[in-house]
């Protein structure tokens, strides 16, 4: 067997055969004839106007300890759609790519497992490099597809940067991967989601997921008019939360001297007890929740309402959760616990979208476990340089 045909077996490149093998200096060169003479222009379109001729490397996947090179001639175009002179698109590499498609495939495979550092050592090429065929890949492989067959989505930021700044995220609820990425948390951020939807498709959507905020709520209505709004549990049950914290603190000065309670020095302590889950104490966290309700009853109360709103979400049918939030409400008004009145009226300004998430089962929950991923690749990464290339590891590990 020829060496050539030998090379053409191993590597199976896409409109070309080898034409010549040789061992350099810089490791094994592999020189490449094109089977067409018919050139291609980045922009998809063919060209038969050559320009100049170059000769040209592409960094491809190692042969063992060996690297190796495919070199070929290439042109530069005179596009007629482009109206400019342009590097014509080989069959194996990415346009403007000095590495060859399999090598930025396995680049990007290694990238949602390994930080770059690594991968620049184990590959072979620089971090820069390792940067640049992530956002190529990424911008190849994620298409305006992904929009299609959306019906149930959900939205919430999170931080990337200290000084308050934030990245909007959207995501399907059914597949759970993102398909968008804003560049702020603001109402353009979530508009342009809205556009690149476009009308057809948004009005497909039949409920979204999100927090309280003003600032993707007014999008949404404005948008998606007819879609379902779900208020996500967490940010209702955080909110009873900072009740029970403010209640929590006005108690702690007036701690009364009785047999079985905890001293003024560890009374913080008991701030466990009144924001745990009754599913989370013992049998000493209940001895002392009895003492709580005997001798600071005010604090007692709020504990027990903050469960029965915890409740609403864990052992109310979804049928029932209408007239349950409802005397809910009813009960905390008449505690006469004055930051319950506040948390009632915030409840009622968002009360059918908390009832929304009750009876079509939506919250953020696949959402914050999108963030915590999006924590990793910053851990992992050691930060990023531009919001471009963490997007980029964002669609990598995250969007399917």
């Amino acid at each position: 067997m020829r060496l050539t045909t030998a090379f053409n077996r191993l590597l199976q490149l896409p409109g070309a055969t080898v034409e010549s093998v040789a061992f350099t200096d810089q490791g094994l060169v592999i020189g490449l004839r094109r089977r067409r003479k018919r050139m291609l222009c980045p922009c998809s379109r063919p060209a038969w106007a050559r320009y100049d001729t170059s000769r040209r490397r592409w960094r491809h996947l190692d042969f063992g300890s060996c690297q190796v090179w495919l070199e070929a001639d290439i042109h530069r175009i005179d596009c007629r759609s482009c109206g400019r002179v342009r590097t014509e698109q080989v069959p194996w590499a990415r346009p403007g790519a000095r590495h060859t498609s399999d090598f930025e495939n396995v680049i990007a495979w290694l990238a949602q497992r390994m930080d770059k550092t690594s991968i620049s050592k184990l590959m072979r090429c620089s971090w820069e490099a390792v940067d640049a065929i992530v956002c190529r890949v990424v911008v190849d492989h994620i298409d305006d597809a992904r929009l299609d067959d959306l019906y149930r989505i959900g939205v919430d930021e999170i931080s990337y940067k200290r000084g308050r700044k934030f990245l909007t995220i959207v995501a399907d609820h059914d597949s759970g991967h993102v398909v968008w990425v804003g560049k702020q948390r603001s109402k353009a951020a979530f508009e342009e989601f809205f556009t690149a939807l476009g009308a057809k498709r948004a009005a497909a959507i039949e409920a979204i997921s999100l927090d309280g905020s003003s600032v993707y709520l007014p999008v949404t209505r404005e948008q998606i008019p007819n879609a379902t709004i779900c208020l996500d549990p967490f940010h209702v049950i955080k909110w009873t939360n900072e009740v029970v914290e403010s209640v929590y603190r006005a108690e702690a000065s007036h701690l009364p001297a009785v047999a079985g309670m905890p001293a003024r020095s560890d009374w913080r302590r008991t701030r466990f007890i009144v924001r745990a889950g009754r599913e989370r104490l013992d049998d000493e966290h209940r001895r002392i929740l009895g003492l709580i309700r005997r001798h600071r009853y005010r604090l007692y109360r709020t504990w027990e309402l903050k469960e029965q709103l915890r409740d609403l979400y864990r052992n109310v049918e979804p049928s029932d959760a209408r007239s349950y939030l409802k005397g809910w409400c009813t009960a905390a008004l008449r505690s006469r616990i004055p930051a319950f009145a506040n948390l009632v009226r915030r409840i009622r300004k968002h009360f059918d979208a908390i009832i929304a998430a009750v009876e079509l089962g939506l919250s953020n929950s696949r959402l914050e476990g999108i963030n915590a991923k999006i924590r990793l690749i910053q851990r992992r990464g050691f930060g990023y340089r531009d919001l471009d290339a963490l997007s980029a590891m964002i669609y990598s590990v995250s969007a399917g």
